[in-house]
């Protein structure tokens, strides 16, 4: 890692961790081995102590601050998070992300090549859990000499992915911070992400998940973003951004076509146009899948059962406009861990920007996060709104 400019932490440089051992999944496949990408920001402390886990959502990755070059006109996905005196501050912690198991951003998924036939697993790569990708995760911070995680912080999926770090290694984790998540997924989105993998399937170049790097089901994986981000956004958020609004030439009256029209229309196509160049169909259909499956009642009998090894300090955030993972599901997390007897906090933001509203700008959430992180005393549980 470069020297940051303020409030940032510069060039960064990904790298990759590789396990050579034979890795089982919880479906009972295995692979011979598997590459985490990731990147880390500030420094690990003597005692190895100071460590913050970063847990991405379905369409993120390894990048979360920072720039790869000069050049690149977007940082990492969290910037406004993470770096020097932020809320996940990186003159105080060292900050962890990779990108998940099963996914395409240089970690081992389904675009990777299969060492037994040389050519991509497509289908043939096991199916992957939430489960599984924390597993790996782990095995990069022992790798890494991390010797337990400040916190495990994570909004969406990586909310998933730290409630079962806190879960799966509870002596190794000792700060849990979920945001915009859910126990279990639900019938709704469940139902999203099935349209979309519809979207994919269906589209004759998928060919069954044989396809290059080059080809594939652009078109249906354009469809399949298209229709996910809707459910990321809020119905006030995109009025107030996009409205009515038409394209130029369509300005001046109704055009009975059924060419692009409004900007609201634009934006969805700019969405799936840019994603096609940077995500892999069947990644999507294999990590979706994966959120389909995430049931911690049912996987542990009930919630608070699920939650009876967990012995981190929780904080869980809710947003008042997140219709894909609504506030109550996330209250629904903390109100569990009290009955279980952890130390659990739950608050509750009220915002219009949907479900994204853990990536934005929010001087409110930074204050939470700050104090989350860098109290030392007891927390008083506190349900606030």
């Amino acid at each position: 890692m470069l020297p940051a400019e303020s409030g940032s932490v510069g060039l960064v440089v990904p790298r990759d961790f590789t396990y050579d051992q034979s890795f089982s999944f919880k479906s009972g496949q295995t692979l011979p081995g598997f590459t985490l990408r990731f990147e880390t920001y500030g420094e690990l402390n003597e005692t190895c102590d100071n460590a913050i886990l970063i847990c991405h959502a379905l369409s993120g990755d390894h990048h979360c601050a920072g720039r790869h070059t000069p050049e690149d006109r977007k940082s990492g996905w969290w910037d406004n998070l993470i770096g020097p005196g932020k809320a996940v501050d990186t003159n105080r912690f060292f900050v962890i992300c990779s990108n998940c198991l099963g996914g395409c951003s240089g970690s081992t998924g389904p675009s990777s090549t299969n060492p037994t036939t040389e050519q991509p697993y497509g289908t043939q790569f096991p199916f992957v859990t939430i489960h599984d990708m924390v597993r790996a995760q782990k095995l990069l911070m022992d790798h890494l000499g991390v010797r337990t995680l400040h916190a495990v912080i994570g909004g969406s999926m990586g909310g998933m992915q730290a409630m079962l770090w806190a879960i799966l290694y509870p002596s190794f984790v000792r700060r849990l911070l979920a945001m915009a998540t859910t126990a279990r997924e639900g019938a709704q989105a469940i139902a999203f992400n099935e349209v979309g993998r519809q979207a994919i399937m269906q589209d004759p170049a998928w060919n069954k998940g044989d396809y290059t790097q080059e080809g594939g089901p652009r078109v249906g994986l354009a469809i399949a973003r298209m229709m996910a981000h809707i459910t990321y956004l809020s119905d006030a958020s995109m009025d107030r951004k996009f409205g009515r609004r038409k394209k130029a030439q369509a300005a001046n009256g109704d055009a009975y076509t059924f060419d692009m029209q409004f900007e609201v229309e634009s934006y969805l196509r700019y969405q799936g146009e840019s994603f096609i160049n940077r995500f892999d169909a069947n990644s999507y259909l294999y990590i979706t899948r994966a959120l389909d499956q995430f049931d911690l009642g049912h996987a542990y009998g009930s919630l608070e059962a699920a939650f009876a090894p967990v012995k981190a300090e929780t904080l869980v955030v809710g947003f008042t406009s997140d219709w894909l993972f609504p506030p109550e599901q996330n209250r629904n997390i903390a109100l569990a861990l009290l009955r279980a007897g952890k130390s659990a906090s739950y608050a509750e933001l009220s915002t219009d920007l949907g479900h994204d509203s853990f990536l934005l700008e929010s001087e409110e959430l930074y204050a939470l996060v700050r104090g989350f992180l860098e109290r030392t005393h007891e927390p008083i549980v506190d349900f606030s709104i």
